[in-house]
């Protein structure tokens, strides 16, 4: 999906399979910060896919590139007085589970030629932690890797105690010959030896199917026109409905929702509702995160609710299929809370890593709250909140009751030692600074979570009367939040600067930074206009405002790096949420001036948002500079634009 220069990367995404391919469509099994090849449910299933033409690496003549399919075109090696006598036109697609390529050779000479074509296949079975540049290991005792060759390619197994997953690499025509290679212990190459007439053509289709473990077969795709089609049509179903673009929408707005609505067409991933019904949702991103996370999902559903509520049904019955139920410390469980992050991979399963089901969020359970009655009122149908009743009470209960409502007034949470530390948005290492630059120490309050708390309490007890016709329910919530914002602004609002702390400590001490988060408490709704109004014009001055966007953390603080994933970089989501709440509170020409800036930043991106952006102020830069990790497509990033849209019409 990635637009593609010579030597980069193509990725491509669809039915919750990845891959990321070179130049010439091959992959090489590397790890860190750019991994590469076929992923599925957090495994990775082809670690080698080497071509070889004529027993030499081929020449790429066009590089890897394109949105539903990856196309190159390469050749043997040649020179100027002897060129290349065939050449090879590679597209390669994924479905569901499958990588599905077609290599068609043309003969560019009057005479016949031979062609040798080699593949090496290989799938290490990696899981998507060990590929992280984190240097962490992980013990696999009797983990075994096999593969064999049979009539039309080679299977991969990796077997350890109860895990089974499988490749299964499939030729059309059958391969020549198969044979381990000294790669690896599994390697195997597979050769073709084809005879090209004069100016004429072969094919050669290939099939590499990830057979995962816990999960269904996938459905057989024969080509890549097979995938590209099925891609095509899913696209052109969640795309087709028009958006109420206004007639002077600003330069690249149609662009950039259109990018961003194709990027979470192809994010979406399956999971299972309560009632074990199949849904669709977004996932957070790639390459690290194509499965269900329960604020990326939130708040990307959030963004598109006005246009595509689909994705908020499937969130929903998502998360209430996951929500918590009992105590476990090990991943943060509680009942009531809503899930975080659910993994499918060998070390969630083993549980060498809590992800399995990890319930490390603060404001997931409110932000649930929140999308179920803004789907309520943006359907009109309130069929959904009915069947969710118990869930959201049971997300009401745990704010009160584990979330800290009850025992310390406001949302918080602690650090947990083998998950996060910080568990809100900003969830790095050190995000939640003091002024001077110094972690603060939990139980932490942050300022944006109460904000989602109130809202939740406000709109779940809307649902109580308009819905569940529950009037003292209602009452008790509508109550709740109106102590709430009254103890907010008593104790996060710093005189000096005149601006909300970003948090409070363990001590009940303000942690002073300046911070984008107390942009969210303007959407959300937890200060009066007044209040929200200074701090919507503050966010607007230069330190925290770039020219593209604003910036996590106000620059000339101690703590402020323009590189630092939460401290100083820009976000496209955490803009939006700002842009919403700008609009909600009247500051037309500051929600313009944002939304100008990201959408021009999105020009400079082929349309698409990455996940963040550099801190560099657009005056030190003509470009927006960009972070060196950012994921793209990611799917709060993609449905940016669309938030864009909501808060220019006003709505």
């Amino acid at each position: 999906m990635n637009d593609v220069a010579a030597g980069a990367d193509t990725t491509l995404v669809h039915g919750g399979t990845l891959a990321v391919l070179a130049a010439d469509g091959g992959v090489t099994g590397r790890g860190g910060t750019a991994p590469d090849g076929l992923f599925h449910r957090d495994a990775r299933h082809l670690s080698r896919w080497t071509l070889t033409v004529d027993g030499a690496a081929p020449d790429v003549l066009v590089p890897s590139g394109g949105d539903a399919s990856a196309l190159c075109v390469l050749t043997p090696p040649g020179t100027r007085d002897e060129p290349a006598a065939y050449t090879v036109f590679r597209e390669q697609a994924v479905a569901a589970g499958v990588l599905t390529e077609s290599l068609r050779l043309v003969s560019n000479r009057t005479e016949p030629v031979d062609a040798v074509l080699s593949v090496i296949a290989d799938a290490d079975f990696a899981d998507q932690f060990e590929l992280r540049s984190d240097k962490r290991r992980y013990e696999k005792d009797g983990a075994l890797h096999t593969a064999h060759a049979h009539a039309t390619g080679a299977t991969f197994r990796y077997e350890r105690g109860t895990w089974l997953s499988r490749t299964v690499v499939r030729s059309s025509p059958a391969p020549t010959s198969v044979r381990r290679t000294g790669a690896t212990d599994t390697a195997h190459q597979l050769d073709w030896h084809l005879k090209l007439p004069a100016h004429g053509t072969a094919r050669l289709l290939l099939t590499v199917t990830a057979f995962a473990h816990g999960a269904a077969d996938p459905a057989e795709v024969d080509s890549p026109a097979d995938a590209v089609a099925e891609h095509a049509a899913d696209t052109a179903a969640f795309t087709a409905a028009p958006l109420p673009l206004p007639v002077d929408a600003p330069h690249g707005l149609a662009d950039a929702c259109a990018r961003g609505l194709s990027d979470l067409a192809a994010l979406r991933v399956p999971a299972v509702g309560p009632d074990g019904e199949r849904v669709l949702v977004p996932a957070a991103g790639i390459p690290w995160f194509l499965t269900l996370f329960g604020r990326d999902s939130l708040l990307t559903s959030l963004f598109a609710l006005p246009y595509r509520p689909e994705l908020a049904e499937g969130t929903l019955r998502a998360l209430a299929a996951t929500q918590g139920t009992e105590y476990d410390t090990t991943r943060g469980e509680q009942p009531g809370r809503v899930v975080h992050e659910i993994r499918h991979g060998e070390l969630a399963h083993f549980r060498q890593v809590p992800y399995g089901r990890y319930y490390g969020s603060v404001d997931a359970t409110p932000l649930f709250l929140v999308l179920l009655d803004g789907y309520t009122e943006a359907t009109d149908d309130p069929l959904l909140a009915i069947r969710l009743e118990s869930h959201a009470r049971a997300a009401v209960s745990w704010m009160f009751r584990d979330g800290g409502l009850d025992e310390n007034g406001y949302l918080v949470y602690s650090p947990d030692p083998n998950g996060l530390v910080n568990q809100n948005w900003k969830d790095s290492e050190g995000a939640i600074c003091f002024l001077d630059g110094s972690q603060a120490e939990g139980p932490i309050a942050v300022a944006e979570a109460q904000g989602y708390a109130y809202d939740a309490l406000v709109r779940t007890a809307r649902l109580a009367r308009s819905v569940w016709d529950d009037a003292a329910y209602a009452d008790r919530l509508d109550s709740a939040a109106a102590g709430l914002r009254d103890r907010f602004l008593r104790d996060f609002w710093m005189a000096g600067p005149d601006f909300p702390a970003l948090a409070l400590d363990g001590q009940g001490r303000q942690v002073d930074s300046l911070a984008s988060d107390a942009g969210h408490l303007l959407w959300s709704g937890i200060l009066d206009t007044a209040h929200a109004q200074r701090v919507g014009r503050r966010l607007l001055e230069p330190d925290f405002f770039s020219g593209w966007a604003i910036r996590t953390l106000a620059s000339g603080q101690p703590g402020y790096h323009p590189l630092s994933y939460h401290r100083g970089t820009s976000w496209p989501h955490d803009n939006a949420i700002i842009l919403l709440g700008l609009a909600r509170c009247g500051l037309t020409e500051e929600t313009r001036e944002v939304a100008l800036g990201l959408l021009e930043a999105s020009a400079h991106h082929g349309h698409r948002l990455p996940e963040v952006m550099a801190g560099y102020a657009r005056s030190e830069h003509p470009r927006p500079v960009p972070y060196p990790h950012s994921c793209s497509p990611q799917a709060w990033a993609a449905a940016t634009p669309l938030a864009v849209l909501t808060a220019l019409r006003g709505h």
